[in-house]
């Protein structure tokens, strides 16, 4: 009896190490694999942040280089009165549309001539910038960048400026507090580093400037007098904790990105969960053994209680595994949809223009087959082949619109030759036939041998833009007219006179900005487009003062 107790004792002692150790082993196996799983996740969330963060600083930087020609600009570095007080509203309403925290231009001299804080009590006009590193990089390579504390607002920002061709430079700063929150509510611990290793952009504040890697305190004055911050500002930063962190790089210098996670919880848990299983398991076979070797009404109850409590942690882990694949499911289509949203805003852009621009001639197209298929069935084959002449040429004109819109995109000139005005304004009034219909339209008696220099197609797309404009203004008025005349000189002046509402002076003074329209549909593209071309090709688009309706002058240059 005591020897078949004693045996019993050892096979007990024996099951138990053997359990624990199985949970041992698989407490070791699931923690591992939660750390490779936390650090892939992690590694897919640092990735998107990193993007988001190339998106929101390449958004900015096209700021700069748009006002790089802006006239206003160029007025106001060469002197011109008035010119500063219209650049400085220009500035004020780009930063209130862009979301930026300042924007400004200095002069060849690092004063500050105009800003978007004009009219604050902190205002950068007169300011001395030649200190700054981005001032002598833009003067030096035409652009430059630099991280640093606003010498005036004392805010965090990173600073892009861009030389312009009169010597002057617009600079736009840029702050990172809408970013920061959105990463600090996604999780994790997420910080941008320079090639210094400093913190700049970070979710958590109190770490910015700090220093991830030990520095020299050269480097550290360095740092600290660059970016104007006091002295004791960059300090070692030290990260506790059991964490999983991933580094990428930025499409900005120097940056990385890192974002880390605590792995305590996580792994813990999984290793619980696993260890618990497989403890479980083994005790469970354990306890089968058991009820086969005891035999009788009691090994059967334990063993049918121990079933019934492998059971219920079974549906307890079976719902917490479907619970975290669904969250992960979830993440992830939230990850899609911002990528899927960032790439849609890219294309967005790209078609708004295309489809601006041809969107006239797939109109005529499509009238004139409509046309054509009533003279088909009359059999006037004459007309059939003039149409269908016609539907070419309307076609070929797309062609040119999509190649004339890749090189304003890349801001080449394409070449110059002398054109008739007449054929330009044949060309867009064979365009804009079946809308014009119902109008009014005066149109002057223009000489062949009148020439200019330019573009047909380009010529065409401007004065295309400035009628269809008219037109919008001018549905469902019952005496729409369009009056247009020509003044031949230096220069030759192509007018377009409506007798519609004509344009809201707040909308006037922004006419030539990127998406500023008084329409609900409209896009704000067009005009700005063709004061683009029009200064490309040595002339101008300007809306002229009219007592009735709106007046738009086509400056060109006399060939």
């Amino acid at each position: 009896m005591v020897r078949s107790r004693h045996v019993e004792v050892v096979w007990l002692i024996v099951a138990v190490l053997v359990a624990l150790g199985i949970a041992a082993l698989a407490a070791k196996v699931a923690g591992d694999r939660a750390r490779a799983g936390l650090a892939a996740s992690v590694l897919t969330d640092a990735q998107l942040r990193a993007s988001l963060l190339d998106s929101e600083i390449a958004r900015f930087s096209l700021v700069p280089l748009a006002l790089a020609d802006d006239r206003d600009v160029v007025a106001t570095l060469a002197g011109q009165s008035g010119a500063a007080a219209m650049l400085n509203r220009k500035l004020q309403a780009l930063a209130q549309t862009t979301g930026a925290a300042a924007l400004y231009v200095v002069d060849r001299n690092g004063m500050a001539v105009a800003a978007s804080n004009w009219n604050t009590p902190a205002s950068f006009i007169g300011n001395d910038y030649r200190f700054r590193r981005y001032v002598r990089e833009a003067r030096e390579r035409g652009a430059g960048s630099q991280f640093a504390l606003g010498t005036v607002s004392r805010e965090p920002g990173l600073y892009l400026s861009r030389r312009v061709v009169s010597g002057g430079i617009v600079v736009i700063k840029l702050a990172f507090d809408r970013l920061e929150a959105d990463w600090a509510r996604a999780g994790g611990d997420t910080f941008v580093r320079d090639r210094n290793g400093v913190v700049l952009v970070t979710s958590r504040p109190a770490w910015r400037f700090a220093g991830t890697r030990p520095l020299t305190p050269a480097i550290v004055e360095a740092v600290e007098a660059e970016a104007r911050v006091p002295p004791g500002t960059v300090r070692p930063l030290r990260i506790e904790g059991d964490r999983v962190s991933q580094t990428v790089k930025t499409g900005q210098s120097g940056w990385t990105l890192t974002l880390s996670r605590t792995s305590t919880q996580p792994v813990h848990a999984a290793q619980r969960v696993a260890a618990f299983s497989a403890g479980l398991g083994a005790i469970a076979l354990a306890a089968l053994a058991w009820a086969l070797r005891q035999r009788g009404r009691l090994a059967r109850r334990r063993t049918a209680d121990l079933e019934e409590a492998v059971a219920a942690r079974t549906a307890e882990l079976t719902q917490e595994i479907e619970e975290r694949a669904a969250s992960e499911a979830r993440a992830a289509e939230l990850r899609e949809s911002l990528r899927q949203a960032n790439r849609l805003a890219t294309l967005g852009q790209v078609t708004a223009s295309v489809a601006h621009e041809t969107a006239q001639p797939v109109a005529a197209i499509r009238t004139y087959a409509r046309t054509t298929e009533q003279l088909l069935d009359r059999g006037d084959y004459a007309a059939v082949r003039a149409n269908l002449t016609t539907i070419a040429g309307l076609s070929d004109r797309i062609g040119a619109v999509t190649g004339e819109l890749r090189g304003f995109a890349r801001r080449r000139s394409g070449q110059q030759r002398p054109v008739p005005v007449a054929e330009v304004v044949d060309g867009a009034l064979l365009i804009l036939k079946e809308q014009l219909r119902p109008i009014r339209l005066v149109r002057p008696a223009v000489d062949p041998v009148v020439l200019v220099s330019g573009g047909r197609v380009r010529l065409e797309q401007v004065l295309v833009n400035v009628l269809q404009n008219a037109l919008e203004a001018l549905r469902g008025q019952q005496d729409a007219q369009i009056v247009m005349d020509i003044s031949i000189g230096p220069k030759v002046v192509l007018s377009v006179q409506d007798n519609g509402p004509g344009i809201a002076p707040d909308v006037a003074s922004r006419l030539f900005t990127p998406f500023v329209t008084s329409r609900a549909e409209g896009l704000g593209l067009g005009l700005v487009i063709s004061h683009d071309i029009m200064v490309e090709l040595g002339g101008t688009l300007r809306l002229a003062q009219s007592a009735v309706g709106a007046r738009f002058e086509i400056e060109m240059v006399a060939a």
